[in-house]
């Protein structure tokens, strides 16, 4: 028998965002804010950059996020009793009354994105509010959980995106007019991106809220395993519980367009050399001699014309396009849309990795996702790997297949800018 609070959730209609007494830094208890906020925790690139944020302050989020101990119980643990910790010595403090949360992120090359974070309802998977576009890893999603279990907190938001008519709605005018007053924070991280952040209390800008995403069906831009962790800990825990919602990030990409790109990969253990010569009359192949932006070009214009790769790692960059039509058809599986059998993630990890390499995708030990190109470049020269660079899908390609209920191969796209982690955590006894 299902309970209460699950049963409810079949009958009501809409993504339902709720306010939260957030936990937030005592700016005057750490050396800046910017000091203790880091990028998700699968876009810190480890070990190099997990060690960078954990030298930039002693309270940086990341040792809430990515724990360092031997075992994952003692790593969970770790940071259990971290955050346990903060907060008693008034590191962390809660805000006084819930709130919703305008959020705010800039660069200096004109890109503006504002969104609204809050506790989202976890629904159903048949009631179609959250779409995701691609599949997800059934061990980061068990580490998620883990580590929520632990912490009983959502430490950072996951990105969600809807199309809420931009300008014309209630709610892009309440953030808007937001926008315009003194923010509870501002900070400036070390990319350039400003961050700020307003706190919604009052019962008619929340209102305002809920009534325009009545309706609404969102897109998870980024967040899939967080999201699959959310619905995996919802299905453990009798309703009513905070297990029911999830900490987001909701923009109008309407108003506010995202950027979109591509995630690359890194194959331990696969000398450039032996994956050139694994591609041997399945592909052509063709060096590149240029500097990394121009060789990001070339792939660039190659993907116009096809499926097409950029391979790294010995020192130089290497074109790999035009698959031999018959092993695509012997390799990619015949059952979904024209536009998931072209995508390159799916010839990548349909053909490349689960036939010529033998790579399994789901491994550690063999594949990384990276979602900075230098940085991959730079591991696999390192390492004795090979870097593949991918070039980016296009956004409304990624919304269609959504829609249709097709998921792409995992990590295929990177949405951005991503919230900063470390502004807003949603401890569940606050």
């Amino acid at each position: 028998m299902k309970t209460a609070g699950h049963s409810e959730a079949k009958v009501r209609r809409g993504l339902e965002l709720t306010p939260f007494r957030g936990l937030r830094y005592d700016p005057d208890r750490v050396g800046s804010l910017a000091a203790v906020t880091s990028p998700p925790y699968d876009v810190v690139v480890r070990p190099d950059g997990l060690h960078h944020l954990q030298s930039a302050d002693p309270y940086n989020i990341v040792r809430l996020i990515l724990p360092e101990a031997d075992t994952p119980g003692v790593r969970n643990a770790q940071a259990a009793e971290t955050l346990d910790r903060w907060r008693a010595e008034g590191v962390l403090t809660t805000d006084p009354e819930p709130a919703l949360y305008v959020y705010e992120q800039c660069d200096g090359d004109g890109l503006l994105q504002r969104g609204i974070i809050g506790a989202l309802r976890v629904s159903d998977p048949d009631e179609r509010l959250v779409l995701p576009h691609e599949d997800v890893m059934p061990h980061v999603v068990a580490d998620r959980a883990a580590l929520m279990l632990a912490t009983s907190a959502n430490l950072e938001p996951l990105l969600l995106t809807y199309p809420g008519g931009g300008s014309a709605t209630a709610t892009a005018d309440l953030i808007e007019r937001t926008a315009r007053t003194p923010p509870v924070l501002a900070t400036t991280t070390e990319d350039g991106f400003r961050h700020r952040l307003w706190a919604l209390t009052g019962p008619e800008d929340l209102a305002t809220v809920r009534t325009d995403l009545a309706g609404q069906q969102a897109l998870i831009a980024d967040g899939h395993h967080r999201w699959a962790t959310y619905r995996r800990l919802r299905a453990q825990h009798p309703s009513p519980s905070p297990w029911d919602h999830g900490l987001v990030l909701l923009v109008d990409t309407d108003r506010y367009p995202l950027r979109v790109r591509a995630i690359h990969r890194l194959l331990h253990g696969l000398p450039v050399a032996d994956a050139l010569a694994a591609l041997h009359g399945l592909f052509r192949v063709r060096r590149v001699d240029a500097a990394l932006p121009e060789a990001m070009e070339v792939l660039a214009g190659a993907a116009g014309a096809g499926n097409a790769f950029l391979l790294a790692g010995d020192g130089a960059f290497h074109l790999v396009d035009r698959p031999d039509p018959e092993l695509l058809a012997r390799t990619v599986p015949a059952d979904r849309p024209e536009a998931w059998r072209t995508l390159d993630a799916t010839v990548l990890h349909s053909t490349l990795l689960d036939r010529v390499w033998r790579i399994p995708e789901d491994s550690p030990a063999h594949i990384a996702y990276i979602h900075d190109t230098a940085a991959t470049v730079e591991k696999a020269e390192r390492d004795g790997g090979t870097a593949v660079l991918m070039h980016p899908v296009r956004e409304e390609v990624v919304r269609d297949l959504a829609r249709q209920g097709v998921t792409m191969p995992r990590k295929s796209t990177s949405f951005g800018p991503k919230p900063a982690s470390g502004l807003v955590l949603r401890a569940f006894d606050a």
